[in-house]
């Protein structure tokens, strides 16, 4: 993994993860909100990016909590087939707030585990917390 989107969840450089492909194409529909994914970038498909999904398709989402790329009063309903997703470190992060929702066919995988370093091990799970209306 490299780049500052995903602080501090994971460094600039230097970390490995295992990536876990397998499930995701036996289910597709069963991403939840808060994995970390992999994806084809929409915006350059020769890269692959790390996100947190966000939004799943039928979520209505802030488009901009931050207000750094739009008015945090905007909202979006996030069409069939696609999912919003966004990187830990809004300010370094280019993500759905600039590309919109991203189509569910981009995603390659979860995010199951940090390898290396050895010191900061970490087997992701999803831990995100829901409120019913």
């Amino acid at each position: 993994m490299a780049g500052p989107s995903m602080l501090p969840t994971l460094d600039n450089s230097g970390e490995m993860v295992i990536e876990s492909i397998l499930p995701h194409r036996l289910f597709p529909n069963q991403l939840g909100r808060g994995e970390l994914i992999t994806l084809t970038s929409p915006i350059n498909p020769s890269r692959i990016i790390c996100k947190r999904v966000i939004g799943l398709p039928g979520d209505v989402v802030c488009v901009d909590p931050t207000g750094l790329k739009a008015p945090s009063t905007e909202h979006v309903i996030i069409p069939k087939g696609h999912i919003w997703v966004a990187g830990d470190n809004a300010a370094w992060s280019t993500d759905s707030r600039d590309y919109g929702p991203v189509s569910m066919a981009l995603v390659r995988g979860r995010v199951a585990a940090r390898i290396h370093p050895l010191n900061r091990f970490t087997v992701f799970s999803n831990n995100a917390t829901y409120i019913e209306r």
